[in-house]
């Protein structure tokens, strides 16, 4: 017996599945501050296709994605973490992996250890703050 495919509620649209991989690859590759051409190289493919599978426009084959894993130095479980929790779909927008908490997740090991406590402590409290519409800060 065939099974038929599986189509998305979009119908052509990107999978969940392959855009939150998608996702987890870019985020990976700019905390790494990796450029597209760089693992597009190590990929062995160009860099406009790394940008189609960063956006989940093209699936990445299992091969692709382990030499992607390698090259960013993750376990394949990686690019999936995250995915069960809200089915491949972010439901609060404040939740969204930006470059901004990226950002700040780059800088932090720079920090002292006491630093670290009170950015922590300041981030804890920001977070029970009522979220506010911020028209001025980009994402």
């Amino acid at each position: 017996m065939v099974k038929a495919a599986i189509k998305t509620p979009e119908g052509d649209a990107p999978n969940p599945i392959d855009r939150h991989v998608g996702r987890r690859v870019a985020e990976r590759r700019q905390m790494l501050r990796y450029s597209q051409a760089q693992l597009a190289q190590a990929a062995g493919v160009t860099f406009q296709q790394i940008q189609k599978y960063e956006r989940g426009a093209n699936r990445i084959a299992a091969s692709r994605l382990w030499e992607m894993a390698d090259f960013l130095n993750v376990d394949l479980n990686y690019f999936f973490e995250g995915l069960g929790e809200t089915d491949g779909v972010v439901r609060d927008a404040r939740k969204a992996v930006t470059r901004l908490t990226m950002e700040i997740a780059r800088l932090a090991p720079e920090l002292s250890p006491r630093n670290q406590k009170l950015v922590l402590d300041l981030v804890r409290q920001l977070a029970e703050v009522p979220v506010e519409a911020d028209a001025d800060v980009e994402a």
